[in-house]
C-alpha cells in the first residue's frame, strides 16, 4: 500500500474489504475504488441441501445420537454436523456415504420423499409442508411419532389424534 493514502484504497486483494480511512479529509464520496468489488450476498440454503440434512438430524435422533457423536464418528466438530443439518453446508457424496454407514441407512434414505425440479417453471417443490419435515425432525415430533406408531389398537390411536385436535382447537 505505499505510495496510497488509506484513503484510497476500499478492496485489497479479490475480496477483503478494508475501510481503514485515517485521513479526516476523506469521504465516501472520494474514494476510489482498487480491484474486482465483488457483493457479498447471504445465500440461503439450497432445498436439496436443506431436505438432506433434514433427513440425516432425524435418523440421529431416531437411533438417539448426539450431534457431538455423530460429529466425532465422522472426525467434525458438531457445530459442522448443525451446518449439515440445517443444509448450510452441503454434504459431499463421500461424506454422505460416510454418514448412512454411520447412521445404518443407504445413502437413498436421504434422498427419499424428495421432489426433483419440475420442468414447468425450474423451481422445487417440497414433498411435504415444511412444518411436517420441521416438526418430524424435531425431538418431540420424533418422541411422539415413535409413541404414537406403537399404539396398536386403531381406534385408539384415532381417539389420540382427536384428543390432540381438541387441545389444539382450544389453543388458538
Amino acid at each position: 500500500m505505499t505510495g496510497h493514502r488509506l484513503c484510497d484504497v476500499l478492496w485489497v486483494g479479490a475480496t477483503s474489504p478494508c475501510f481503514a480511512i485515517s485521513d479526516p479529509d476523506c469521504t465516501l464520496s472520494n474514494l476510489t475504488l482498487r480491484g474486482p468489488i465483488q457483493m457479498m450476498v447471504k445465500k440461503s440454503p439450497n432445498p436439496t441441501d436443506k431436505y438432506v440434512g433434514s433427513r440425516v438430524r432425524m435418523r440421529r435422533l431416531m437411533l438417539g445420537m448426539s450431534q457431538e457423536k455423530l460429529g466425532e464418528k465422522l472426525g467434525l466438530t458438531f457445530q459442522q454436523v448443525q451446518k449439515y443439518e440445517k443444509g448450510t453446508n452441503r454434504i459431499g457424496a463421500s461424506r454422505l456415504q460416510h454418514i448412512a454407514q454411520i447412521l445404518k441407512v443407504p445413502v437413498s434414505f436421504f434422498f427419499d420423499g424428495a421432489v426433483a425440479k419440475s420442468a414447468e417453471d425450474g423451481s422445487a417443490k417440497p414433498p411435504v409442508a415444511d412444518y411436517v419435515s420441521d416438526f418430524l425432525s424435531s425431538s418431540d415430533g420424533l418422541a411422539l411419532t415413535r409413541a404414537f406408531t406403537n399404539i396398536k389398537d386403531s381406534r385408539l390411536r384415532r381417539r389420540v389424534v382427536d384428543l390432540v385436535e381438541e387441545i389444539a382447537g382450544e389453543q388458538r
